[in-house]
Formats: structure tokens, C-alpha cells, sequence
């Protein structure tokens, strides 16, 4: 059965098993994992987890991939398929949880899905997935360069960065047009507080770019411009700090002073 993917839908399936060793170094695989798998496409990836760890969920939205998933898992009974959106699925009920992410990441859910994954599925301590390279670099990228943004601050309190690896694009079907990396990362921790405060707060902060952090939050409707002010100087930063000035301990206390 031939598959043709969906462009609408971020398809671009990994077709090179030679990348199944990398993946499975990066992601540090143990027989006792369960690992969460999103998107798995034709199912290459998915086979090659389900013979080395306890149990796989896989999660796909496309309901017409089934039929081949099945052919090539075969008789695997450590595999549970899971058939919709990601992003709306409440896959903290997972059962057994999954401990590990370990997927060749749509390209338009991918940002969100790593976010939201970092509170939202309190078991996984590990991540190695497959994104766009440009993706890739924006999550551990440092204050003060053009990739460092929301996601970076996010992801950087709660992990810590373990493996990176590039990836050529003839890995893929169809190749894509841009380069793409697996990176992998582990937890650190639970962060404390408020969670999706912070979030708001770094995502207000964010928002818009070229403005300062007061001017920022205001027009996020998240905080007036003059409370804002008042939780800079409380942290020692002047008004006019723009957001990617400030590095993501920063952004905790200015979360907590906003507060």
C-alpha cells in the first residue's frame, strides 16, 4: 500500500534505518523504558523502540496510516496504537506513563507539543526528537542571539541538554526543505511555583520582540507597563530590558516579583 504524505499535516517520514542507532544512543533506551512516540509515520522508528523497551504509545493523527503501521509492527503486543490530535489528547493518562519521548517530531506541532510536554507529562525525564534544525538550535539557544526566545527560557529551567546530532535531508520522504537535528534532553527537576504563570509571564514577555519587557507584557494584556517596570528594578534590570536580555533565572524571579 502506497502512502502519500500530507504536507498539511507536517509528514515527512523517516525512510533511513542507518539513524535508528543514533536514536537509540541519544535517548539512552533501556528494556524498562515506556516511551511516547508521536508521529510515527510508517512506523520504522516505532518497530525499532517496541524491540528494546517495555512498551511504546504510539500517538498518530492520521487515521489512513494504520492499515501499514500494522503490517510492519506485526505481532508486537508492546505497542498501543493512539489515534488523534497530539496537542488535545490528554496523554498524562497514559497507562503504564511513559518515562521517555523519543520521535521524528511533526514539523508543525513540534515547538508545543516539547513545551507542553514539559509540565504536562511530569514522567518522562528524557527526551531525543527529531525537529527542524532551526527548532533544534532555538531550545538551548543563549540570551542575547536571535534564536533565543520563549521556548529557549522554557525548556532550559526544567532540562538540561544531552546529545545533538544533524540530519541530512535525504532521510526523509518527502525531503524536506530545510536541515533538521536530533537533539536529545533530561530532566532536571520539577520546577517550583506556578508553572503556567511562568509561562504566561515568558510568553508575554516574548510576544513582542523589539519592544521592552514592560511594553510587552502590557500589550499582552498579562500586566500594566508600570508593574512590570517595578518587577525589573526589583530583579536589578533597568525599564528598558528587552526580553532576550534577560537569562531564564531571570525570568523566574521576574515571574515571582509580576506576581
Amino acid at each position: 500500500m502506497k502512502v502519500v504524505p500530507k504536507k498539511q499535516l507536517g509528514q515527512h517520514f523517516l525512510i533511513d534505518e542507518n539513524l535508528l542507532g543514533v536514536i537509540e544512543r541519544l535517548a539512552k533506551l533501556e528494556r524498562e523504558d515506556v516511551v511516547l512516540e508521536v508521529g510515527p509515520g510508517l512506523g520504522i522508528l516505532t518497530a525499532h523502540l517496541a524491540d528494546r523497551v517495555a512498551r511504546v504509545h504510539a500517538v498518530e493523527l492520521d487515521r489512513s496510516l494504520e492499515p501499514g503501521l500494522l503490517d510492519r509492527l506485526g505481532m508486537r503486543a508492546n505497542v498501543e496504537l493512539h489515534f488523534g490530535d497530539a496537542l488535545k489528547l490528554d496523554l498524562a493518562v497514559l497507562d503504564p506513563p511513559p518515562t521517555k519521548l523519543v520521535a521524528n517530531l511533526p514539523y508543525n506541532i513540534a515547538t508545543p507539543l516539547v513545551v507542553e510536554s514539559l509540565d504536562g507529562l511530569p514522567s518522562v525525564g528524557l527526551w531525543c526528537v527529531m525537529v527542524q534544525r532551526e527548532v533544534a538550535d532555538r531550545l538551548f539557544a543563549s540570551p542575547r542571539t536571535k534564536a533565543y526566545g520563549a521556548v529557549s527560557v522554557l525548556v532550559q529551567l526544567a532540562t538540561e541538554r544531552t546529545g545533538f546530532h544533524p540530519v541530512t535531508r535525504t532521510v526523509f520522504r518527502p525531503r524536506p526543505n530545510v536541515d533538521s537535528a536530533l537533539v536529545a534532553f533530561r530532566r532536571r527537576g520539577r520546577l517550583a511555583g506556578d508553572y503556567g504563570r511562568l509561562k504566561r509571564v515568558v510568553e508575554a514577555a516574548f510576544a513582542h520582540r523589539r519592544k521592552t519587557v514592560p511594553n510587552s507584557v502590557e500589550l499582552a494584556g498579562l500586566a500594566s507597563r508600570a508593574d512590570a517596570a517595578a518587577a525589573l528594578a526589583a530583579i536589578g534590570r533597568a525599564s528598558a530590558t528587552r526580553a532576550e536580555e534577560l537569562d531564564p533565572a531571570e525570568f523566574v524571579t521576574f515571574a515571582r516579583e509580576l506576581a
